[in-house]
């Protein structure tokens, strides 16, 4: 139930992030609700998730993986570039969490 939990708070995290994003700088009114909803959202999915979970291994999960998947989208829908350089940060990004996963019980 913990991998839900955090991959419930990572998605959470992604459309809290997302929608800083679309709120323009707090100037639309939705979206900048979202944000505070999806955040609130996220945290309360990592906190339940940290009962069975190492607090390193859970963050570095959360935090990478949430990171990857924001400059994806923003590659995809905000059409920001994408350089070899980006690529290769993120390619260490998920190597790191990968690594981090490997070294739980």
């Amino acid at each position: 139930m913990h991998w839900f939990y955090l991959i419930g708070a990572i998605v959470l995290e992604v459309l809290g992030t997302t929608s800083m994003k679309l709120s323009e700088g707090f100037t639309r009114l939705w979206p900048s609700v979202l944000i505070f909803v999806f955040y609130a959202g996220a945290f309360v999915g990592l906190t339940l998730a940290l009962k069975r979970m190492e607090v390193s291994v859970a963050y570095a999960i959360w935090s990478g993986v949430g990171t990857a998947l924001i400059a994806v989208i923003g590659f995809l829908w905000f059409r920001e570039p994408v350089t070899a350089v980006k690529l290769v940060s993120l390619a260490m990004i998920v190597l790191g969490v990968i690594g981090l996963n490997l070294t739980t019980h």
